[in-house]
């Protein structure tokens, strides 16, 4: 692949008080071997060389961490947040001062090895279903602190964000139906309180399908179904609510569950059991 210098546009949601904590955590009052080698005024030219093929991502949270050390840092991307690459494929040049550069070395390929094996692993299952509607959805099974990265990475990869949080979509799951005493009354109590905002109820069986669809919900789950369950659950609801299949979902069941005609499938793999990205740092003058 030619390697050339790309503008990539998209911003990150990284803030200097955020990368502060997260160096703070990793470097504490001081990087001792760098602080100890590298002379204050040295600087470094290196290069992001990826050792897999796949979906590149974090790209932007990574310059945003060195060049939080480096303000002056020269960042110069060869692909785009987004892109399929090759194993040995240049994704970036950037040179800058050196105890910077190494210092934040390890943070930066953090984050974008994660977002990048969470893109990477968005798009195969995004491709594997090209042929049919459906939509890969991600869900709140994220690390703690990392969702909006994490979402972010799914969004670059093809997928599609669902609930950022407990916040912007009722979810009325099992437990909530036992404590209510069933999805009707479950459903009227969150349409009383928050009348704007969309609910979603998790089925397990044709009657909860039955019962969900007669208190006019907007989304559907159905948890753990059967492909022959979801025929039947999508011939039934005949698009009077959206479907969302949730459960044993991998790449070896992923065709059969689009082809039953659900709207969505959503996997919590793809966040919280995450492959890493592997990206070698290269220093080609120090």
């Amino acid at each position: 692949m030619k390697q050339v210098a790309v503008i990539d546009q998209r911003k990150t949601t990284l803030d200097d008080a955020r990368i502060a904590a997260w160096l703070a955590e990793d470097v504490g009052p001081g990087d001792i071997t760098t602080d100890a080698v590298i002379g204050a005024d040295r600087g470094v030219a290196a290069r992001w060389i990826a050792k897999a093929e796949g979906v590149v991502a974090g790209l932007a949270e990574a310059r945003a961490v060195l060049a939080y050390l480096d303000p002056d840092l020269d960042w110069q991307p060869c692909v785009a947040d987004g892109q399929h690459v090759a194993a040995g494929d240049e994704l970036v040049a950037f040179s800058g001062a050196a105890r910077a550069v190494l210092t934040g070395e390890r943070l930066a390929l953090n984050i974008a090895q994660r977002m990048s094996g969470i893109a990477t692993a968005t798009r195969g299952y995004v491709d594997a279903i090209a042929d049919f509607p459906a939509r890969i959805l991600d869900t709140r099974k994220t690390v703690p602190g990392l969702r909006d990265l994490d979402k972010a990475a799914v969004a670059i990869g093809g997928g599609t964000n669902h609930r950022f949080g407990l916040h912007d979509l009722a979810m009325i799951k099992d437990n909530h139906i036992a404590a209510a005493g069933g999805i009707a009354p479950a459903v009227a109590a969150v349409r009383n309180q928050s009348p704007e905002i969309g609910v979603e109820v998790e089925v397990t069986s044709m009657a909860e399908l039955e019962s969900a669809l007669a208190a006019d919900c907007d989304f559907i789950m159905l948890d753990n179904m059967t492909p022959e369950a979801m025929q039947e659950a999508v011939r039934h609801t005949a698009g009077r609510a959206r479907l969302e299949a949730s459960g044993n979902v991998s790449m070896a069941t992923i065709t059969e569950i689009a082809a039953t005609g659900v709207d969505f499938i959503s996997i919590g793999a793809l966040t919280h059991s995450v492959i890493a990205f592997d990206i070698s740092q290269r220093v080609d003058r120090l």
